[in-house]
């Protein structure tokens, strides 16, 4: 059978206070939904890990934004101190704004929206969450602790996923999971650690973040 081939990406640069953000926006042609991956810690919309979860997600039927939530300067000052990557409620405006955004851009209007983040991203999408109007939340590897306030007001269905061997995540996210009031569930995948790099465990996480989105994301219109 041939391989379908990857609908077409565009660079989009993204307006929010103080800021412009860079995204990589990828379009089926008749996209179902639209995933915002929210990147974690260091991390940036060339994740490669975040590319091949967004591919799977293509080949679902959903688009993808895959949004860098600091600017090149941010990222530099944060380098040196640190102090940017764990500021959840500056990652988490800047996903709202986002999402504002994806709402009103002429591509993207009236597409139900739906979270992925990773790392302290995560917790930013959930933060952003109370206010964005979204439809579902997954979350690989996250660090959900670190919107702590907000876990019993999140109202989306958030589907927890962690690593068997990442032991330090394990209890953070066993804690959230237990804090959430919504649907929810936490998957613990044996063998994988913090970045999934294990064989076949980064394929797992996509099949389970496809599964959530086409059983929650409602179909546009």
């Amino acid at each position: 059978m041939p391989v379908e081939s990857e609908p077409p990406t565009r660079d989009v640069t993204i307006p929010v206070e103080n800021a412009t953000l860079h995204a990589f926006l990828t379009l089926p042609a008749q996209p179902r939904g639209i995933v915002l991956f929210a990147h974690g810690t260091g991390s940036s919309r060339f994740s490669t890990r975040n590319s091949r979860v967004a591919q799977a997600l293509h080949a679902a039927g959903f688009g993808t934004l895959l949004l860098d939530l600091l600017t090149p300067e941010e990222d530099e000052q944060d380098e040196r101190t640190g102090r940017l990557r764990f500021n959840i409620e500056l990652l988490s405006q800047r996903v709202l704004q986002a999402t504002q955004w994806l709402a009103s851009d002429r591509g993207t209007p009236g597409l139900p929206i739906a979270y992925f983040g990773a790392s302290t991203g995560a917790a930013a999408a959930l933060l952003a969450s109370l206010d964005a109007g979204v439809f579902a939340i997954v979350s690989r590897g996250g660090r959900p602790d670190l919107a702590r306030d907000a876990l019993a007001r999140v109202r989306v269905p958030t589907r927890l996923i962690v690593g068997g061997a990442d032991v330090p995540c394990i209890p953070l996210n066993v804690e959230a999971s237990d804090m959430l009031s919504c649907e929810k569930e936490l998957v613990i995948i044996p063998g994988a650690t913090h970045l999934f790099e294990e064989p076949g465990a980064l394929d797992e996480v996509a099949r389970l973040a496809a599964d959530w989105f086409t059983r929650y994301v409602p179909p546009p219109g």
